[in-house]
C-alpha cells in the first residue's frame, strides 16, 4: 500500500503535465502492442507458408506452388503468387523479378505502418516532461519572489523537487517506448529480410527451370 500511495503522490504532485504524458504512454503502448502482435502473426504465417511452398518450388511443381499461394493469406504467399503468376506466362527473369519487387513495395509499407509513432510518442513524452518542469520552475520562482526571505530556500527546493517529477515521469515513459520501437523495427526488418530471401530463392528456381526447358526445346 505504501508503494501505491507513493506512486499516486508522485503523480499528483507532478502537476497538470503528468496527464498528457500518461495519455501519450497509453497511446504509444497500445500501438506497440498491436504492432508486436501483428508482426508476430505475420512472421509465424510466413514461416508456415514457406515451409509448404519451398519443397514444391524445389521440385519444380509450380502449379502446386501456385495453388498453395492462392489459398494462403500470408505476405510471403502474396509475394510468391505474383512471381508464380508471371512464371506461367513469361520466361524472362526480369519480368518475374519486377513483379516481385512491385509486390515488396506494397507489402513493406503495411509492415512498417504505425511503428514510427511509437518512437514519436517517446520523443513527445520527453519533451512534455521537460516542458512541465520548466513551467513548474517558472511558477516556483514566481512564488518564491513574494515569499518570506527566511522561507525562500525551503520553498524553492520543495518547488523544484515537485517540478522535476514531470521530467522523471517523461523519461520513465520515453525509455520503454524507445526500446520497444527498436524491437519493432528489428522485427520488421527480419520479416522483410525473410521475404527478400524467399523471393530470391523462388526466382532462382524459376529461372533455372525455365533455362532447362529452353535448352530441352532447343
Amino acid at each position: 500500500m505504501d508503494l501505491i500511495y507513493s506512486i499516486v503522490g508522485f503523480f499528483v504532485t507532478g502537476g497538470p503535465f503528468m496527464y498528457p504524458i500518461l495519455i501519450v504512454f497509453a497511446v504509444g503502448a497500445a500501438i506497440a502492442i498491436e504492432r508486436y502482435v501483428t508482426l508476430t502473426r505475420v512472421s509465424a504465417k510466413n514461416q508456415g507458408a514457406w515451409a509448404k511452398v519451398q519443397p514444391a518450388l524445389i521440385d519444380g511443381n509450380f502449379d502446386d506452388a501456385r495453388e498453395m499461394t492462392n489459398n494462403d493469406d500470408s505476405t510471403i504467399s502474396q509475394l510468391l503468387e505474383l512471381g508464380l503468376a508471371r512464371q506461367g506466362a513469361v520466361r524472362r527473369r526480369e519480368d518475374i523479378e519486377i513483379a516481385m519487387e512491385e509486390g515488396m513495395m506494397e507489402i513493406i509499407p503495411q509492415l512498417e505502418k504505425r511503428t514510427p509513432y511509437v518512437a514519436l510518442a517517446s520523443s513527445i513524452a520527453t519533451l512534455l516532461g521537460l516542458l512541465g518542469t520548466i513551467m513548474g520552475l517558472i511558477s516556483a520562482f514566481t512564488a518564491v519572489a513574494n515569499a518570506n526571505p527566511a522561507e525562500k530556500a525551503d520553498l524553492l527546493s520543495a518547488s523544484i523537487s515537485v517540478a522535476m517529477n514531470t521530467t522523471a515521469f517523461g523519461l520513465m515513459v520515453a525509455i520503454p517506448l524507445l526500446v520497444t520501437s527498436s524491437v519493432l523495427t528489428a522485427k520488421t526488418g527480419q520479416i522483410i529480410d525473410s521475404l527478400e530471401m524467399a523471393s530470391v530463392k523462388a526466382l532462382s528456381v524459376i529461372s533455372s527451370k525455365a533455362r532447362r526447358q529452353i535448352e530441352s526445346e532447343a
